[in-house]
Parts: C-alpha cells; structure tokens; sequence
C-alpha cells in the first residue's frame, strides 16, 4: 500500500517574520521540499532547514504546481509557498487545476491543505489607515491570462457601484496602459480628488507608502510590486491616513457618551430609513401621498375652470387678482398635503430628528444619491478641498542663483499649508492647496522666476556653466527650454545639457543628454538614472552643429511623443522601437567587475 503524500499551499503573507502565521511556519517546517518562485524563496530563506528546494522564476508556476503534484504522489509533503494568501493570486486555485486534471479526489488522492496568509489589500491598508472599512474589491489589471475587456467591464462596474478598489499587478515593463485606462474609467465616477494608497512591497525591506489622489495617482512609480487602494466617494484623509467610514455617523453621535438613540430604538426603521424594510414603507408612504397629489390636481384643474368662467363675466383686471389669490390658496393647500404626507411617513418626530442626516441620502424613490457623509472630526481633508498646485521654480536656466526678493515670495506663497522642496535638478518644487494658479504663476513670473510644470512632461535641465563663465552653450539651453519644457507626454522625460566636456552636471545619465564639446554637440540618448542596472545614454551623435542640435532634440521628442506608450520610460522605448530620429539603439552591456589580486 503506497503513502499519500501531502500538498500544503502556503500563504506566507507580506513577507516579514512577525507577519507569518504560526501554522505557515509548522507547515514550512513540516514539509520535505518547498517550491515557489524565485523572490518567494529568497523571503523565507531564515525559516528553511535541510528541505530540498524546487525553484524557478515568473511565469513558471504551471511548471511549480505539476512538480508539487508528482512529488507529492511520490510519497512527500509539499509546500508550495505563495505571498500574501494563496487562494488570492496565488497557487492555490491552480494547484486544484492540475489535481482535477489528473482525476484527483480527496478519498482516494493524496491530501491537501490550503493555509491561508495575510492578502496584500489587508496588509496595504493597514499601512495606509482604515481605507477598506466598507465595502471593497479586488482587481488584478494583468490580462496575461484574463482578457483585457473582462477586466476592464471589472473596474468599469466597481467603480460605478462606489467600492473601495485594491488593484493588483497595475503595471510591468511590458504593460504600461492598463493602469492609465482604469485610471480614465474609474475618474467618470469619481472625483480627481478621491484619496489613493500606493504601498510598495508591504512590511518588507523596500517598503514605500505614497498617500494621493485619483487624478495624480500617475505621476508616482507604480509597479509591479505595487498595490493600488483607491477610495470610494465617502474616503477622506485625516492627518496622513486614508479612512473609509462605515456609516455610524448615520445614526450615532460619535463626540458623546451618550446617545440620543437607546439600544432597543437603534433597529427600527424609522432609524434607519436608507434601509431595505423602511424603503418599503417608504413606497407604502409615496402611495398614499400620490393620492393625496391626484385629489390636489383635481381639485386645481376645477379651479382654472372656474377661473376661466370669471374671465367671460370681469374686467382683465379681475381676473389677475382672482388668479392671484387662487394661487396663494393652491400653494397653501399643496403645503398642507405635503405636511400630511410627511407625517404619515414619519410618525415619530424625535426618530426624524435623528435620521434627519440619513434622509439627505435620498432621491427619488429611496435612491442612493452622491452625498457625501458629514463626519464630525475637525480638520478633515475631504474630496472638495482646494487643488494642489505643484510646479517646479528656478530663477533661470543658466542661472542657478536665487534673489532674497525671491525666496521671500515663495516662502510668502507657500506659508503656513504650503511647502518648499529643493531638488537636484537646480529647482524649488512649490506645493500649496489653491484654486487660482493664475495668480500664483504671475506673482512668481513678476519676479524673474522660471515656472515649470511638474508630471509626465519634457522637463529641460543644464548645468551652472561654471557659474556662467563658460557660457557658449547657454543660448541652446534656453532656446530648448523656450520651445519644449512643459511639452505634454506619456511619461516624463528629462533633457539635461553639459556646457563643457567634463559633463559634470551629468546630462549622459538623463533620458536625452546633450553635451557641448569643442564648438560642437554630443548626443546621448536612454540614460537610466536609478537602479541596479543604471547606466549612462548611449552616445549616438557626436559634434552636431549649433544650428541643429535644437532640431535634433525635437525629432526625438517628436518620436517619443507619438509612438511611446502611456507610461514607458524613455530608455525602454527606445529600446523597444529600436530606431529614433535615424538613430539606432545598442543594447547596454554592464562591465564586468573582476577582484583584482594582489600580492607582494
């Protein structure tokens, strides 16, 4: 008679110690081999004894799930390991799949047990507050596997129905629009306002929380390792922190012990008239109040015909005051037939009063109106806050010196609810909630500053010049700045210039790097600032005239502009396209690094 092995399918959460339950860390121990996925592997790497170890990289988990099932067969205990909890994205699902193909029962098969993990929307919200206290989904945008019109029906229908939305798998390098159209699709029914959660690799070494809105969620780094929490209508921010409430300020006074409301009365209708039981007799109420409006109507249509009568015996003039006082009699007989309705509806005054909130919810027959729920904290951030202005400022090109006059008026603008941040781009990016950038923009002009506008725009760079001394190549710089800082594109891409060879301002690490060099222009193109593959730009033109490196840059935005996709890095398109502005793309090779020996 042959062992039955066992699968268990462990989620081990984020991935951190202190978030691994107790029964994952059994099962880890327990088992014989473990299989899973590279980085997986690597997360759990202190909790693995003498298993053996079945690993391979993404993409690869058909592959993990048939190996789990054959070793298992064979007599083993298998753990598959899945981040997160592995019946959400996880191995789960798809190590039923290759059991069920196989024939598999649990009489006669061998035995599994799926543990469950801490899923990446619990673990993200926790960093981000409490954005998931009410109703909530989960959206995976990778359509590798699922169609795209499926998923986008998906995001279509939990944003119209108002769900605070967990996005998963938002963006790769190779899919870059999916986000940018669940973004379109979901701001037709919210507000660019609405408060967004980025949480990158959750209680982990990396970790990185971003807090924003709906409408600039895309001028941050979203990922693969990224999740998404957008908040639904009634999501505020309050002191740094994304909170969804639930619905107690409806019937709750939450800044008293005391509540008006005893524990017996919290249930009944008449309290909580946004119910399905106290809609229906809301209907029963509209029934008899349209009875009460027939009986109005019939009652003023023999009123007009006793008005026209009177036309035929008086004066024009008669007429008018007999309409007029007509009218006050017909208006105050609708006020009473809707005191009486009003009455019928809600028989007990002091539960009104205390509904009174609740009703503002409505339209119509009970419908659900776009009302947002009055909290009663102070200091509350909600969707119809002034906007955020965000530029970026410096007082020239060339020049990187600032004015007293104005450092004066940024730190004026930016006061107390504003905030100044110098980069390393020679420039101040000012933030500040505001209605009228118009006037923020003239003010700073006024003063000799340069505005630039921050996102997924050209952004022109240069260096200092050696403080202006070596000044040949400023009339370039500024003339790129004039015709294409600001220029709207997929994603933002950085056009730096060196005014000497010793390129120490580092333009051949920007997207589009021009150096000046003996009465000449270099050309470097996909430079890569960040990362462990950073790299400078290819070098693909050297000495290009004055008169038309200008015409150069432009062909490449121009391409850049046209064929990127939303949200792709300039090196990558370059990559991907192969050719830009007749220039060809080289695959970057890394150095090799050799230990040098040394010896006497």
């Amino acid at each position: 008679m042959s062992i039955k092995g066992k699968l268990l399918v462990v989620g081990f959460g984020p991935g951190s110690f202190e978030h691994i339950t107790a029964r994952a860390r059994e099962a880890l121990q327990e088992s014989e081999v473990i299989i899973g996925y590279n980085t997986y592997v690597d997360l759990i790497r202190d909790l693995i004894t003498d298993q053996a170890i079945v690993r391979t990289g993404m993409t690869e988990e058909v592959s993990r799930a048939r190996e789990a099932v054959r070793q298992a067969e064979q007599g083993k205990k298998v753990a598959v390991i899945s981040s997160g909890d592995a019946g959400v994205y996880g191995m789960a699902g798809l190590v039923y799949e290759v059991l069920i193909e196989k024939g598999w029962t649990a009489a006669t098969g061998v035995e599994i047990e799926i543990i469950p993990g801490i899923s990446a929307i619990n673990s993200c919200a926790s960093l981000l507050g409490a954005p998931i206290m009410h109703d909530a989904c989960t959206i995976s945008l990778s359509d590798h596997l699922t169609p795209w019109a499926v998923i986008a029906k998906r995001v279509e229908a939990a944003a119209s129905a108002d769900f605070v939305i967990a996005l998963y798998n938002p963006r790769s390098g190779r899919r870059t629009r999916q986000i940018v159209e669940s973004q379109r699709m979901i701001l037709e029914h919210r507000s660019a306002d609405t408060p967004v959660g980025l949480v990158k690799s959750a209680y982990r070494d990396r970790e990185q929380i971003i807090i924003t809105t709906l409408g600039g969620m895309l001028d941050h780094d979203i990922g693969m390792l990224t999740t998404v929490i957008i908040g639904n209508s009634s999501t505020f921010l309050y002191d740094g922190k994304m909170i969804t409430p639930r619905g107690y300020q409806r019937k709750y006074t939450l800044n008293s012990d005391v509540q008006a409301l005893k524990p017996h009365q919290r249930l009944r209708n008449e309290a909580e008239p946004w119910s399905l039981n106290a809609q229906e007799d809301w209907d029963e109420g509209e029934l008899e109040e349209e009875e009460l409006q027939a009986k109005q109507q019939a009652q003023e249509r023999e009123h007009v015909q006793q008005l026209e009568r009177l036309q035929q015996q008086q004066s024009q003039q008669t007429v008018q005051q007999v309409i007029q006082q007509g009218s006050e009699q017909s208006s105050q007989q609708q006020e009473r037939v809707q005191a009486q309705a009003q009455q019928q509806r809600y028989s007990s005054a002091a539960a009104a009063d205390l509904a009174m909130e609740a009703l503002q919810l409505f339209q119509g027959k009970g419908q659900l109106a776009s009302v947002q729920p009055t909290i009663r904290q102070p200091n509350i951030v909600r969707n119809n806050i002034p906007s955020i202005l965000e530029i970026g400022v410096a007082p020239g090109i060339a020049n990187k010196k600032f004015t007293a006059r104005q450092i004066g008026l940024l730190a004026e603008l930016a006061g107390d609810e504003g905030e100044l941040e110098y980069t390393t781009h020679h420039q101040v990016i000012l933030r500040l909630p505001t209605d009228d950038a118009d006037t923020v923009v003239a003010r700073l002009k006024a003063q000799q500053l340069l505005v630039f506008p921050i996102g997924d725009v050209v952004q022109i760079k240069a260096c200092d010049f050696c403080n202006l001394e070596k000044d040949e190549a400023i009339p370039i710089a500024e003339e790129l700045n004039l015709r294409f800082s600001g220029l709207q594109t997929h994603k933002e891409i950085k056009v730096g210039l060196n005014g000497c060879g010793m390129a120490c301002y580092g333009a051949v690490m920007e997207d589009v790097g021009v150096v000046y060099r003996k009465g000449g222009y270099d050309l470097f193109l996909g430079g890569k600032q960040i990362g462990r593959n950073a790299h400078a730009g290819q070098n693909v033109a050297e000495g290009i005239p004055a008169e038309r490196i200008v015409e150069t840059v432009e062909l490449v935005l121009k391409e850049f502009t046209e064929k990127g996709h939303p949200g792709e890095r300039f090196h990558k398109f370059f990559k991907r396209v192969g050719q830009i502005a007749g220039f060809t793309h080289k695959e970057h090779v890394q150095p090799v690094i050799v230990d040098a020996i040394c010896g006497d």
